[in-house]
């Protein structure tokens, strides 16, 4: 029960982050142009500086997959990983990079927002191993709810098993 409160927490802040960032620009009235993410972020337009904080789909930061029921860094991934280490040690700007946890949807959902937290918290422990201060990485767990590709076999769960990167200006 105590991780669905941190996962509903760490949701509910989310949400409301991006809430209060939607009505601040909505009652600004200026005629700035964002772009919005198809995850539903959006970016800093050009100018705003340290006016606000933003969630966003950072470029260089790509997905690290995992095997089916394991948590485990996979070889084949750390190559990956080194990539998006070297993009956090870059972005100084990104005051918390989110690593968000995913599974397939095989499992309860219990099962899976568990699983979804362990593999983020793997990343993390990478992540913090290789340099990154423990207090710029925080963890979300999505379990089986966003799945990257549609489909009930392996050629769609093996692109669902991952961890995505947003990171917070």
């Amino acid at each position: 029960m105590r991780m669905r409160q941190r996962v509903f927490t760490h949701w509910a802040i989310a949400t409301f982050a991006v809430a209060g960032l939607a009505m601040s620009c909505a009652s600004s009235g200026g005629g700035d142009t964002e772009k919005v993410e198809q995850a539903g972020f959006r970016e800093t337009p050009a100018g705003a500086g340290d006016m606000e904080s933003t969630q966003e789909k950072p470029t260089g930061l790509e997905p690290v997959y995992f095997d089916f029921d394991s948590a485990a860094i996979r070889a084949d991934q750390r190559p990956t990983l080194q990539a998006n280490l070297a993009a956090i040690n870059q972005h100084k700007d990104w005051k918390t990079v989110v690593i968000e946890g995913n599974t397939d949807e095989r499992g309860t959902e219990e099962y899976n927002l568990a699983l979804g937290e362990r593999r983020a918290n793997s990343v993390k422990k990478y992540l913090i191993d290789s340099g990154v201060p423990a207090a710029r990485i925080d963890t979300v767990s999505f379990g089986e709810s966003k799945p990257a590709v549609q489909g009930h076999d392996e050629s769609a769960w093996k692109w669902n098993r991952r961890d995505e990167f947003s990171a917070i200006r």
